[in-house]
């Protein structure tokens, strides 16, 4: 994904240049991170301005997600193939004007194309905003600060995006909470065509793209969104659903037909050789699944059951957002002593307390205070969990296989972050599909695909102890 940066040459850019640079794309890199989180708050009154009902509202989350998890190794690749800048500013671009579109979405699909478009936006700017930092700066000491510093304002957008959420769309109403980064993508544009030097396309790397891949990567979630969906519809026509969900199953076997007979194929089939990483993966989609179901059911039960407004329902997910800060700054300390599969079970295990804590507080209508012993598990599930998986996932790369490695766990963090919330929300939340209380139905879907999670993890073989 990134094979020419190590060996690239060229005259090295004033420090001040550099650090202008980095400034702007770390701009780029907090909007981004802040549009995973920052429509939660929103879309109760995203569903009351449009009259879409909460399990069509994931919609919303799984079009971003689902975009930018399948092109996310494809805008990899053209950044070798095209340039890296010209990577980014058309990511960028792309970025900015579906985040337009967003907020000036007159109706909920409109909306939901925008979103998938800003996902297509993030997967293309991303890796080559990523390449231009490491290129920025030589290794070592510099390099550390700077990805420190692009890996810390990344933390900061997702946490941020609940409370800047909540004051957002109390005061400004939720389509500001597009519209507002639309000036600063701008910005990052302009600074990128002043500041960021010209590129040629990396003369090793030849072939077309696998676009045919990354099409079917992306359709088989949306598809498989699509028919869980329609399935909930009340009085919804069987065969549409099933047709889709037949749609998923196809796109999954092209997707690896395709990779298999590809010359330069997203996913080398024998990627799969290396049991840990696939492990790895697996578990990772199942807890992603649980987290950005919580997510959800936070929201949904703070306002459409307490009635609490997008300010106060912001507010109250602080502590998440805090304690998710402290967690991430505490596990990496954690991996030489515990094991990164130890930190992994724990973070599985502090995920299921918190699932369990929800269906509870659901079942006895408890007010918000007793939510916040889930949201301090939420944040620690996540806090060791994912850092441990990313662990596992790239343990014993090679300079040929880290870009497919590391690129490979985040697309499985976000596809099954999507994933998991279309079945566990669009089925808990689909009354024609059952009876059961919509939280007690979403808590016990998550945990179930958590229990899953660790009957996977204890097949992965045990990697290196971390340096402490």
């Amino acid at each position: 994904m990134f094979s020419g940066i190590l060996s690239a040459r060229g005259h090295s850019p004033s420090i001040a240049r550099s650090w202008l640079v980095l400034g702007a794309i770390s701009m780029l890199q907090f909007f981004i991170a802040v549009d995973v989180t920052v429509v939660n708050i929103a879309l109760p009154s995203i569903g009351a301005d449009f009259g879409v009902g909460d399990h069509a509202l994931t919609w919303v989350v799984v079009g971003y997600t689902v975009t930018g998890g399948g092109l996310l190794m494809l805008g990899g690749r053209l950044g070798d193939l095209l340039g890296r800048r010209r990577v980014l500013l058309a990511g960028t671009a792309l970025f900015g004007a579906a985040s337009l579109l967003a907020g000036l979405a007159p109706s909920f699909g409109l909306l939901v194309l925008a979103r998938l478009l800003q996902g297509a936006g993030e997967a293309i700017a991303l890796p080559a905003a990523m390449a231009t930092i490491v290129l920025l700066f030589p290794e070592g000491h510099s390099r550390s600060r700077a990805l420190s510093v692009w890996a810390a304002v990344a933390s900061c957008g997702l946490v941020l995006g609940f409370v800047l959420s909540g004051i957002i769309t109390a005061h400004l109403g939720w389509r500001w909470i597009f519209l507002i980064s639309v000036p600063f993508i701008v910005v990052v544009v302009v600074a990128a065509l002043v500041l960021v030097e010209r590129d040629r396309p990396d003369a090793r790397v030849s072939g077309p793209a696998d676009i045919p891949g990354a099409l079917l990567l992306i359709a088989c979630p949306l598809l498989f969104t699509f028919g869980v969906v329609q399935a909930g519809e009340p009085g919804a026509s069987y065969w549409v659903p099933a047709a889709s969900l037949v749609g998923a199953v196809l796109a999954g076997a092209g997707f690896v037909r395709v990779e298999a007979r590809s010359p330069n194929p997203l996913l080398p089939l024998g990627f799969f050789a290396h049991r840990a990483r696939v492990t790895a993966n697996l578990t990772t989609m199942l807890l992603s699944a649980a987290l950005s179901t919580s997510f959800l059911l936070f929201t949904f039960y703070l306002q459409d059951y307490l009635g609490m407004g997008p300010l106060g329902a912001g507010l109250t997910m602080l502590p998440l957002a805090v304690s998710l800060i402290a967690f991430s700054m505490l596990v990496p300390s954690l991996l030489g002593s515990w094991g990164a599969r130890v930190c992994v079970l724990a973070g599985l295990g502090f995920t299921a307390g918190a699932m369990a804590i929800i269906g509870v507080v659901a079942a006895v209508n408890a007010g918000a205070p007793w939510l916040i012993p889930a949201m301090l598990l939420i944040a620690a599930g996540m806090g060791f969990g994912i850092v441990g998986l990313q662990y596992i996932a790239v343990s014993g790369v090679t300079d040929d296989d880290a870009g497919i490695a590391s690129g490979v766990q985040r697309a499985a963090d976000q596809l099954g972050g999507a994933t998991g919330v279309a079945v566990c929300v669009g089925i808990g939340f689909a009354p024609a599909l059952h009876t059961v209380d919509p939280f007690l139905m979403a808590t016990l879907l998550a945990g179930a695909g958590l229990v899953a999670g660790v009957l996977v993890l204890r097949r992965a073989p045990e990697p290196p102890v971390a340096a402490g």
